[in-house]
């Protein structure tokens, strides 16, 4: 850009901050697109956000994103009046709206990024349209509700040339880049299988939906909560949180912990598409007669098993072995009786041809087994650390959206979070294909009720984004919206 430019934008500010009213009521911060175009980084130095879902996480995210010192929060949008009273009252200045639609109409011109922190199912509409606009991104895990959606972002991504960053914050951390060192140091030797765990789900799963609705809270848009999602009658408890285990919203523990659990593995390996699915699933106790599968909820328990061309990995294939509701693997023979797997309720195991090493959830404590050997070993330090480690992840995400596309890393671009998320919505695919009955006649022509998707391998076609032997599952690839929503 050159200084003819520079000067009339800062003219162009002079004077903006003279005659307008946003001036007078003491909001002096202009967005950097009005003072110069894409990449201008303005005197302020401040990055204008405007945050979507602003209750719980999406407080915390916002907060982050202030208390980096180089970005103002500009606007909120929450459906939910309710959830949205900490953050109007920590942001002050904020303008405040119910539906993004109506916030990016009437508002693209007065912030630079956004932050998502709403129910999976509206990530995709909601990210791609901030996207669309050049702004950039910071988008809750898992990125996307669908594997479809999770393609579009990736790409959109590159073709709006805007900066974005998942919010699985272990990626930032020290225990990760520890890990790869080791692993590219030659520690463990060639990897082969990984095993991931959590006890998840903390929120109800394997239920049928309830019989009888209720009164929807005057502080609710319960449409505009619905958003993507087929429109149902509102039910007690569902928000602000419960909504994880319904598959219209969510996409259960897989997508609340797989992004943080998964990605060291994935990361250290370099791991991208699975090739193959399959998996168990655990039933609820019904009555004595009956175990229940309810298709409508994630299940209690899972445990899926996913195969990854190792590649510069691995001369082998590596096989990723997913467990949730409790369910963990053999404690490793090299691990006291009594020292914490993992950190105890979740944990990530990599076992290779000469050891072995496992982390908590966001890869914090990485330990190579035996535990004792990891004050053994010395391994130069190969990557460079995020500043802050994990709680920096937020301010990376910052200063690389001020300082512009393609000049300053992120630890999970999209294109780095669009197949992880992609990785673990396969995963879900067999985890829903299980329940998909059939009914067929048996031997003596009577009618019976067969489950063909739970005793096979689903095999995955990465390009084309479906399963290649067992059709049915292919519906969950890609929603139909509703009316109003688009990509």
């Amino acid at each position: 850009m050159s200084k003819i430019k520079k000067t009339s934008s800062l003219d162009s500010r002079r004077d903006f901050m003279k005659k307008s009213a946003i001036a007078a009521s003491g909001f002096m911060i202009v967005p950097r697109h009005v003072l110069g175009g894409p990449g201008f980084i303005a005197p302020s130095d401040k990055l204008l956000i405007a945050g979507i879902g602003v209750g719980g996480k999406g407080e915390s995210d916002l907060t982050s994103f202030y208390e980096s010192g180089k970005a103002e929060i500009a606007f909120l949008c929450d459906v939910d009046d309710r959830r949205a009273a900490a953050s109007r009252k920590r942001f002050p200045k904020a303008k405040y709206y119910k539906d993004y639609r109506e916030l990016f109409d009437k508002e693209s011109k007065n912030f630079d990024a956004v932050s998502v922190s709403t129910p999976d199912h509206n990530h995709a509409v909601q990210t791609m349209a901030a996207m669309e606009r050049g702004k950039h991104v910071y988008v809750q895990k898992p990125l996307t509700h669908d594997i479809y959606e999770a393609r579009a972002l990736t790409e959109a991504a590159r073709k709006y040339k805007v900066v974005t960053q998942m919010g699985n914050q272990g990626a930032s951390g020290d225990g990760v880049r520890k890990m790869k060192e080791w692993y590219d140091s030659g520690l463990i030797g060639e990897v082969e299988e990984v095993y991931v765990w959590t006890n998840r789900p903390v929120w109800p799963q394997g239920i049928p939906w309830p019989k009888s609705s209720s009164p929807v809270p005057s502080e609710l848009d319960w449409k505009l909560w619905l958003g993507t999602a087929p429109y149902k009658e509102y039910v007690d408890g569902l928000v602000p949180f419960n909504w994880r285990g319904w598959w219209d919203y969510g996409t259960g523990a897989l997508g609340d912990m797989g992004c943080h659990l998964i990605e060291p593995p994935f990361s250290v390996l370099g791991l991208k598409y699975p090739k193959d699915v399959e998996c168990s699933v655990g039933s609820v106790y019904v009555d004595e007669f009956q175990r229940g599968y309810f298709p409508e909820s994630c299940p209690p328990s899972s445990h899926v098993i996913m195969s990854f061309d190792g590649k510069e990995a691995s001369s082998k294939d590596i096989t990723l072995h997913w467990m949730d509701g409790g369910i963990k693997p053999m404690r490793p023979e090299e691990l006291g009786p009594e020292e914490t797997f993992g950190d105890g309720g979740n944990g990530a195991l990599i076992i290779g041809s000469k050891g072995k090493m496992m982390c908590g959830t966001y890869g914090l404590n990485p330990r190579l087994l035996p535990t004792s050997k990891t004050d053994e070993v010395n391994v130069p330090q190969k990557y460079e650390r995020v500043p802050g480690g994990m709680d920096g992840h937020y301010a990376q995400w910052v200063e690389a959206s001020l300082a512009g596309y393609g000049n300053k890393e992120v630890s999970s671009p999209f294109d780095i979070a669009g197949p992880l998320t992609e990785s673990l919505l396969i995963a879900n695919l067999a985890i829903r294909g299980y329940d998909i009955q059939e009914t067929r006649k048996n031997s003596d022509g009577e009618d019976r009720i067969y489950y063909p998707g739970r005793d096979i391998k689903m095999i995955w076609d990465a390009e084309n984004m479906k399963v290649t032997n067992f059709d049915a599952v292919n519906q969950f690839v890609k929603r139909e919206y509703p009316e109003g929503f688009t990509l």
